[in-house]
């Protein structure tokens, strides 16, 4: 049986004993250890980060700002892993993912919780959040034909060629706070079930599942030093970027540390994707339903307390938008916000105090621009959880291309009323925007749902669809200043961005005697 050491550290305020329970494991949350060459090692670091409830503010568990040695010693495990695990079957890899998803799906309510522990969003949504993961998952579960070559034979006079794809080697992957289950699960089970060795650091705000779901991928069979994880913020993050040994790099996050990932890793010869920052629009055509438009308004501006890369943050209405606003204030202030582990729970609280502030400094921002304040939930207050980070549904209306809370990312549950006075129009607001991770239109017009998806420039489009996240079988798409790299997350192109072609041409045949050395460019006529 594995367990997980518990330790106190002095300068902990009110950290209450809390187990985790994954089968017959258990994981004591008051440090959380690092993952090398198989064993949960506690990191000789003094300096420890609080991971902190943030409906509650009460401190989970601590993680360490693995050191340089820690670190190296991960990598070197993964590379030492290499070898061994590139030459299993690719049966026998799809057969440990197989059991893996088995056991994910048997403990979804204890991941469930602990994302809402660590995260805040509501236990429906935290479900959402690694069943979205398990689908990637179950995906990898087919590798053995997604990860299929091609041949000819007698390309020339008997000469054979065909190509392979081979894993990379060790890779890396770089978490955000927002899905702590579903990120890493977008990672590390594609890039292992094609024959890699992985480093994983997930957010110091909630590393739980992480650890939770690599406990699990060891249960199933995933050898020692194929999975390891290590925990720290920006020194970790650039050591990753530096290191010889690590292939690829692949990362979700913000633009700003997306960026620097991106040049920092590509500097050094890695392949890298990075998926960043979003303002993605729903386009409200006079003609869309009702009551179908404004439940999924409500539930792509608000769900996860807005906390989603994918949220649909901005609605543009074509048209009067007056009788549509009354309508979505209407659902909006309907909504129960509180602790995500209450029942009735519709969004709970954004990640910290710092996301908060700087959700409301963004709010004030566009009133002091000239928008209209629909609903304000800067000032909430949640009986039984006072010391949240909560922000209530806000609405702002009147909004234009040139304010500050139209131009940033404000990931909080805020949603952005724009007008416009035509489907054109509202092409030319979607397109003049940085980001292009997503884009939706509400409309029983075909003329107009075509229309939108030739035009707009986004990787994803919606057409009555408010968060047009693909299925594993596709590729999350992102585009613009959304993402940087060339190979998107999952599908076939995070195959083809965790493997390499090798081409192999060959030649079996009796060569006449006497017909010497030919020192001309071969050709397929000879």
């Amino acid at each position: 049986m594995m367990q997980f050491s518990v330790h106190r550290m002095r300068k902990v305020r009110s950290l209450t004993p809390r187990v985790f329970a994954l089968s017959n494991h258990h994981f004591s949350v008051a440090r959380v250890p690092n993952l090398i060459g198989g064993s949960f090692v506690d990191s000789k670091s003094s300096e420890f980060i609080d991971v902190i409830n943030p409906a509650t503010q009460e401190v989970v568990s601590q993680i360490p700002l693995t050191t340089n040695e820690e670190f190296k010693s991960a990598v070197s495990a993964a590379k030492e892993a290499f070898p061994s695990w590139r030459n299993t079957p690719i049966t026998t890899r799809q057969r440990v993912m197989l059991k893996f998803q088995e056991l994910i799906r048997k403990n979804m309510d204890k991941l469930a919780l602990n994302v809402t522990t660590e995260q805040g969003k509501t236990l429906k949504d935290a479900q959402g959040d690694v069943f979205r993961g398990l689908e990637v998952v179950e995906h990898a579960c087919g590798m053995a034909t997604l990860q299929m070559g091609e041949y000819m034979s007698n390309v020339s006079n008997g000469i054979d060629t065909y190509s392979i794809r081979e894993p990379l080697g060790v890779c890396a992957g770089i978490c955000p706070f927002n899905f702590p289950a579903m990120i890493p699960l977008w990672m590390f089970p594609v890039a292992a079930t094609c024959g890699n060795t992985y480093v994983l650091k997930p957010s110091e705000k909630d590393p739980g599942a992480s650890m939770m779901l690599a406990e699990l991928a060891m249960e199933a069979g995933l050898p020692d030093g194929v999975l390891n994880i290590v925990h720290g913020t920006h020194d970790i993050v650039n050591a990753i970027c530096d290191d010889d040994d690590i292939r690829a790099v692949s990362f979700v996050g913000s633009n700003q540390a997306g960026m620097h990932i991106y040049a920092r890793a590509s500097a050094k010869g890695k392949r890298v994707q990075s998926n960043m920052g979003a303002k993605n629009h729903g386009v409200v055509m006079p003609d869309a339903n009702i009551d179908s438009t404004i439940n999924a308004l409500v539930a792509a501006g608000f769900g996860a307390a807005g906390q989603r890369c994918m949220a649909l943050s901005t609605v543009v209405f074509v048209g009067d938008s007056k009788p549509w606003e009354e309508k979505l204030l209407e659902r909006a202030k309907a909504l129960k916000v509180s602790g995500g582990t209450e029942p009735d729970a519709d969004l709970g609280p954004v990640i910290s105090k710092q996301a908060k502030e700087r959700v409301c400094r963004l709010v004030h921002s566009g009133v002091d621009s000239g928008a209209r304040l629909l609903l304000d939930g800067r000032d909430i207050v949640v009986p039984g959880y006072e010391k949240g980070n909560f922000v209530g549904p806000t609405i702002l209306s009147g909004v234009t291309p040139d304010m500050e809370c139209y131009k940033e990312e404000i990931f909080g549950p805020v949603l952005i009323c724009m007008q416009a006075n035509s489907l054109d129009e509202a092409i030319n607001i979607v397109n003049k925007n940085k980001w292009g991770n997503g884009a939706a239109i509400f409309t029983t017009s075909g003329v107009a749902a075509r229309k939108f998806q030739t035009e707009i420039e986004a990787g994803q489009i919606g057409i009555n669809v408010p968060i047009p996240v693909p299925l594993p079988f596709f590729s999350f798409t992102g585009s613009k200043a959304s993402f940087a790299g060339d190979l998107n997350f999952y599908g076939k192109a995070g195959v083809q961005f965790y493997t390499q072609i090798k081409t192999i041409t060959q030649q079996w045949k009796d060569l006449p005697g006497g017909s010497g050395v030919s020192l001309a460019m071969p050709t397929s006529q000879k």
